[in-house]
């Protein structure tokens, strides 16, 4: 197999493949559901609902302040003693909170793991598509080019010929 026909059978290759690019493309053009939420499931809501909530400040601050409240009534004495030192209550209380935030926490960041996933296959269609177009172009322009170089050659060769035919008349003055 010779360079030129390698070149034709890479072109064609790369022609099908941003031919499907270009099909995927408008297959994929088709409306969003309304909605962000509108496709998810109870649990997915839920999952979302629970991570959002305990990974922002705001969760932080109030847990933070209970804990401390909490520690500050039982050292104290304000209060009746419900939880002694070492803080046995509390440390259940924080157990359970943790045994169930944290598979709600893994439900959402697997699926945010998935989207994430999926667009990083669409970024890399895209890449591709587009590495096939400016490729196309560079193409083209190198055409271009070549036929300008030709024109000008062309248009050398013709002012040379010009030019010898005027030096070559007797009395011609150059």
């Amino acid at each position: 197999m010779d360079i030129k026909e390698l070149r034709h059978q890479v072109r064609r290759d790369e022609a099908r493949l941003l031919h499907e690019l270009r099909t995927l493309r408008r297959t994929q053009r088709e409306p969003a559901p309304a909605g962000k939420h509108a496709q998810l499931t109870l649990g997915q809501r839920v999952a979302d609902t629970v991570a959002a909530t305990m990974g922002s400040w705001r969760f932080i601050i109030i847990q933070s302040a209970l804990l401390a409240a909490w520690v500050a009534l039982n050292v104290t004495a304000f209060v009746r003693h419900w939880d002694p030192y070492p803080f046995i209550l509390l440390n259940l209380a924080l157990s359970f909170q943790a045994a169930y935030a944290a598979p709600f926490i893994m439900m959402s960041q697997n699926r945010q793991q998935d989207i994430d996933r999926k667009e990083a296959e669409s970024d890399y269609k895209i890449n591709v598509k587009a590495e096939l177009e400016i490729e196309l172009l560079h193409e083209k322009i190198d055409d271009l080019r070549a036929k300008e170089v030709l024109a000008l050659t062309e248009a050398v060769r013709n002012l040379t010929q010009l030019l010898e035919k005027a030096q070559s008349k007797p009395g011609a003055a150059v």
